[in-house]
């Protein structure tokens, strides 16, 4: 029998709910019965059933568990959460055989299901397709291990590598490097992580909203750095329509939606941030600019996924887009002429 088949079914299965799990894992599962699928599901939202009862209570005749293989991308729990345990649940189906992607990092479960399984005499193949496992869930794994959010950063550039014109007022648009279909693509990205930062700059300058209108899918948590809170309070970013953040040196302060958060401006203020926000349980963080913000998560080394669009645009002067090092380039597509770079971080 093919593990990884399977092991790549789950983790296919298991991506249909990126963006609606956090802060749980995502997961998928599959039964396999003389080497058929005869149930498959996925944990579809935070809160609501996980993949292992979705698979088994699929399987039309439960007589066949006893002869039949689980398929898991992450070790089933063990604990009483928003659910019961998914192992007690496995051991009571009579499934004799299990195996998982990967064990789950959290310290509640990490080695505890499978010691339950194993301990009510069922067979566990542990680490198929485990690298594969562990990047379908980076986000919570970089969140339990590294006590702080995921860190995507993003933004679109020119051929000749600018990221905008000079501007000094918003009456001045900004130039246009995305296209309808990389637009599109952006707010998708924003369903699938908690939250997405800007700083003074640009809030004032573009008026953002930071929330999803090109796509089907919840808001992010909009985070706004402003040391001396310039932006103006009319501005987008706080018209209540989503959880917003605001990281200032004047005041602590709750209004709504809207939270004022004070920081100490005299040390970096990045690990107060993400401190801040590890402990409000957001697990990603998109960080779309300006420049100087952008540039200062690489300098510190504090990123893990960088997206970056490209256009054929050559304008020769203009804000230079930021440099990154440290990097292995994970995908690349070209979307309607514009060429989309992922580039993770070798180093983290």
């Amino acid at each position: 029998m093919n593990h990884e088949i399977y092991i790549n079914r789950c983790i296919t299965l298991a991506q249909y709910s990126e963006g609606k799990t956090a802060p749980n894992p995502m997961v998928g599962a599959v039964v396999v019965y003389n080497d058929k699928v005869i149930g498959e599901g996925y944990h579809k939202e935070y809160g609501k059933t996980h993949a292992e009862v979705n698979a088994i209570s699929s399987v039309k005749d439960k007589s066949l568990l006893k002869q039949s293989t689980l398929y898991v991308n992450l070790e089933p729990c063990s604990h009483y959460g928003k659910t019961p345990p998914c192992a007690d649940l496995i051991i009571r189906s009579g499934i004799p055989r299990v195996v998982v992607g990967m064990r789950d990092v959290n310290p509640k479960v990490n080695g505890n299901g499978i010691n339950m399984l194993r301990n009510a005499g069922i067979e566990v193949i542990e680490g198929v397709l485990e690298n594969d496992c562990k990047y379908l869930n980076r986000r919570f794994v970089t969140f339990i291990e590294k006590k702080r959010p995921y860190i995507l950063l993003k933004w679109a550039q020119t051929f000749d590598n600018f990221i905008d014109i000079h501007r000094y007022s918003s009456d001045v648009k900004p130039l246009k490097i995305s296209n309808k279909v990389t637009k599109i693509l952006n707010h998708q990205i924003r369903t699938q992580e908690a939250a997405i930062m800007v700083a003074t700059r640009t809030a004032i300058l573009d008026n953002p909203h930071l929330t999803v209108r090109k796509w089907s899918g919840r808001n992010p948590v909009r985070v706004l750095i402003d040391r001396s809170l310039k932006v103006p309070a009319d501005f987008n970013i706080f018209d209540n329509s989503t959880r917003t953040l605001i990281f200032n040196q004047i005041k602590e302060e709750t209004k709504a939606n809207t939270e004022f958060i004070k920081l100490d401006f005299g040390t970096n203020i990045l690990p107060q941030i993400l401190s801040k926000l590890y402990e409000y349980n957001i697990q990603s963080l998109i960080v779309e600019g300006g420049r100087q913000l952008l540039e200062s998560f690489v300098e510190y080394g504090c990123w893990d996924e960088c997206h970056v669009e490209v256009s054929n645009q050559i304008i020769k002067n203009g804000v230079a887009a930021p440099i990154l090092t440290n990097y292995d380039i994970v995908s690349k597509h070209i979307l309607d002429n514009n060429s989309c770079f992922v580039y993770k971080n070798n180093i983290i």
